[in-house]
């Protein structure tokens, strides 16, 4: 088996389960002991000062909390590009990582920037195996600015479009293809 850590899943056309239609993931970990990861491009209203204020500090977007996934949707997950990459609890591509958990923000170092989810996506041993043989999921490369866009709710067509190919045609999928 092949570690997708690094990897961007990009929900297909057939993946219809509502938590995850049209989504991007970043996979954190990635063995046979199961996956989890981060959805990137579902952001909420919540601002991160009124949700997690101890975190208010960290954001450089315009301060919203983003919905990670659907597993313990009351945990905050923040991924940060850090200046000092050791610190973080687990790198994920290049200097892009997972703060530790329950840690004090200011004994973090300086961080380039960072983004605070409510959630994760996680699957079992096999399970996201099984998902991508089913063709559920489109896997590509993650690039830094994947994973702090300016426009998340972009980001599913415009990773499809950079994969190029028959995947820039699905780029082009409607939201709902029987309004078409």
């Amino acid at each position: 088996m092949e570690s997708l850590k690094g990897h961007l899943l990009i929900a297909g056309p057939s993946l219809v389960d509502p938590s995850f239609w049209r989504t991007v993931v970043l996979v954190g970990e990635h063995s046979e002991e199961g996956a989890l990861g981060v959805i990137l491009n579902r952001a909420s209203e919540a601002a991160v000062a009124e949700a997690v204020p101890e975190f208010a500090a960290l954001v450089d977007d315009i301060g919203q909390m983003h919905f990670g996934g659907p597993v313990q949707p009351s945990a905050i997950v923040v991924l940060a590009d850090f200046v000092e990459p050791e610190r973080a609890s687990s790198l994920v591509l290049g200097s892009v990582g997972f703060l530790p958990p329950e840690v004090d923000p200011d004994s973090l170092g300086e961080l380039r920037r960072a983004r605070v989810y409510a959630g994760y996506a996680g699957w079992g041993p096999g399970q996201l195996d099984g998902e991508l043989e089913e063709g559920s999921w489109i896997v590509e490369l993650a690039l830094p600015e994947d994973v702090f866009t300016a426009e998340p709710e972009t980001l599913w067509s415009e990773v499809l479009r950079r994969k190029g190919g028959p995947f820039g045609v699905l780029a082009l999928m409607p939201p709902d293809p029987s309004l078409n």
